[in-house]
């Protein structure tokens, strides 16, 4: 070692072009290097993150129904040696990169963006909510109504403590598109014809909005705010249904629009929510209609019927209930 420091005998100009295409080689080497990280993420892995998993499996390969459409018999394979798929519906196949692409309707660049940000937590499935100025120029249409199968809809209700077979009475598995986008989520049928929709990442509905009314025109009323508080009452009362009419209102801004409909049960029974427009619209109520029973002290230290389940013991729930008897 001499001390000496290095001499440039380019020009100034000639340093600043070597400068800058040092760092146009580092960024296409970075972006290589995300590209070969991308294409090694495992497929079937990703795919079970998203409610996806395999309808049979043998060491050389995983057979999938299709995450593109519905079917009953596998097309989709994915090949766990060279972590590559092909959809034998399409014939259209590649990388995790390309299924990326093919799911979430984007570039290279955006896939790439989507599965470095997080690659230990992706989910094809946790897209980017619509924003309200998205949905307001792209209407919600409707694709498909089926019963509730899709395995992440099935841990959504689980993670909300409700059972499938429970979801089924009220609810179907809605497939929908947004502005070129298909998503899907549990559904509760309006009486006018519309569709409140909730997933994990998701919460909308469909045109017109009204509440939602299930019942034989019993004498008995069963009132909650959302569709998960009434699957809770489902849950902790199953006989519910075979004695009272059920009502969701889906926004507690139809309450006053109900009171005349409300009014003509001989028995009301209230399960709305503990915030201060719950217990407002549960105040309205008992004034308007005498015959309702506030029955919200079920869950007087929660916000909800559902967050009460969700937080509590499961004995201690039983139990309250057990002590509860409906007129």
């Amino acid at each position: 070692m001499t001390g000496e420091q290095p001499v440039f005998t380019g020009s100034p100009r000639d340093l600043s072009s070597n400068h800058q295409k040092s760092i146009k080689n580092r960024t296409m080497k970075e972006k290589r290097m995300d590209c070969e990280k991308a294409r090694n993420i495992d497929i079937v892995s990703s795919l079970a993150k998203s409610g996806h998993f395999p309808v049979r499996k043998t060491e050389k390969e995983a057979w999938f129904l299709s995450p593109f459409r519905s079917e009953t018999q596998a097309s989709f394979k994915v090949s766990l040696k060279k972590n590559y798929w092909i959809d034998f519906g399409t014939f259209e196949g590649g990388s995790t990169i390309d299924l990326v692409m093919k799911m979430e309707n984007c570039s290279v660049r955006e896939a790439l963006e989507r599965l470095s940000g997080n690659m230990d937590h992706f989910s094809f499935h946790r897209r980017p909510n619509p924003t309200k100025t998205e949905h307001k120029a792209n209407p919600i249409e409707i694709i498909e109504v089926k019963e509730i199968e899709h395995r992440a809809l099935q841990n959504y209700l689980s993670s909300r403590k409700i059972s499938t077979k429970t979801a089924r009475k009220l609810c179907k598995e809605i497939h929908y598109r947004i502005g070129g986008r298909k998503y899907f989520a549990i559904g509760l049928r309006n009486r006018s014809g519309g569709w409140e929709l909730r997933n994990r990442y998701w919460k909308g509905s469909t045109s017109p909005k009204d509440v939602s009314m299930i019942g034989k025109r019993f004498k008995k009323l069963a009132i909650t705010e959302g569709v998960f508080d009434m699957l809770t009452l489902l849950e902790l009362m199953p006989e519910i249904g075979n004695g009272h009419d059920l009502l969701i209102l889906n926004t507690t801004a139809f309450v006053k629009r109900m009171t005349t409909e409300i009014g003509e049960y001989e028995n009301v029974e209230l399960f709305l929510d503990r915030d201060k427009t719950g217990l407002g619209m549960t105040e309205l109520l008992l004034e308007k209609c005498p015959n309702s029973r506030d029955m919200s002290f079920l869950y007087e230290d929660f916000k909800d019927m559902n967050e009460w389940k969700v937080k509590s013991a499961k004995d201690e729930v039983r139990q309250r209930i057990q002590d509860v008897s409906l007129s």
